[in-house]
């Protein structure tokens, strides 16, 4: 469900968006996203992910520690309803806007505001994790997500290696809807925003601003720090896509997640 900088395969995608009531932040948006990536190209590789926050950097990405099932654990409790790292820094804090790098799980990440000005930052990611650099692709990127922070995870794994979860908070650019990144191309090239993709993701959404009842608890068979536990849903609703689908990312209305109305997901393009 996302695009890489070469050949690669994915598979067992959870995706994660929710709002939350932050006792220091207020209120912001959670994403949450996990794959099983093999790479298929020659030399490293990466994906992209477009992020819909009004202003981002290393910060806000999530250590997660050995709490690595934390969206296993979400999808756990929708499935039965459906079917009937810690960060290693590199360079310090960067300013607002800077491109940042930084370690997480498998991924090194440059961080952007703008995709275009990635490429002048993949010297400072380490060689065996540098990708072919591909300009019409980050071109692309800063054309179709002007507004879009852009993190860039790269990684070179020959075989599949099931990450941690990549967890980050933001405020994001749209209050009435909840937006996952999940335009699809593995294959190095710039995406087809007219292509039917084939999908096999669990979406799951989760918002504190819904009544006591809603969704589906979670129980975390982690052991979570107090830190992490505060950017996390206590209750979910979520679904499992395998069909085809035009391409482009996922979205529901906070009107309609309040209401717990999944058939109201849809796909939407820049």
């Amino acid at each position: 469900m996302c695009v890489s900088m070469g050949p690669a395969a994915f598979s067992g995608t959870i995706l994660y968006c929710g709002r939350r009531l932050h006792p220091e932040h207020g209120r912001i948006e959670v994403l949450g996203y996990q794959n099983t990536a093999v790479n298929l190209a020659a030399g490293p590789n990466a994906l992209l992910l477009h992020l819909p926050a009004r202003s981002i950097d290393a910060r806000h990405f999530l250590p997660v520690s050995r709490a690595e099932s934390v969206l296993q654990n979400m999808v756990d409790a929708v499935a039965p309803v459906a079917a009937g790292s810690t960060i290693d820094w590199m360079g310090g804090d960067a300013p607002r806007g800077a491109v940042q790098v930084f370690r997480h799980d498998i991924y090194t990440v440059v961080l952007a505001e703008n995709a275009a000005d990635i490429t002048a930052a993949l010297g400072r990611v380490e060689p065996s994790r540098r990708p072919a650099l591909n300009p019409e692709l980050f071109d692309f990127y800063a054309a179709a997500f002007p507004d879009h922070a852009v993190a860039l995870c790269c990684f070179d794994n020959a075989e599949a290696a099931a990450a941690k979860p990549l967890l980050l908070w933001y405020r994001p650019l749209d209050d009435d809807r909840l937006v996952l990144p999940a335009i699809d191309c593995h294959t190095g090239a710039v995406p087809d925003l007219d292509a039917v993709v084939h999908t096999d993701h669990w979406v799951l959404f989760g918002s504190d601003e819904t009544d006591p009842d809603w969704g589906t608890p979670v129980t975390y068979r982690d052991r979570l720090r107090s830190r992490l536990r505060a950017f996390l849903p206590d209750r979910v609703v979520g679904r499992r896509f395998q069909e085809p689908l035009p391409n482009g990312d996922f979205a529901i209305t906070h009107t309609d997640l309040r209401q717990a109305d999944l058939t109201r997901i849809h796909r939407l393009r820049p």
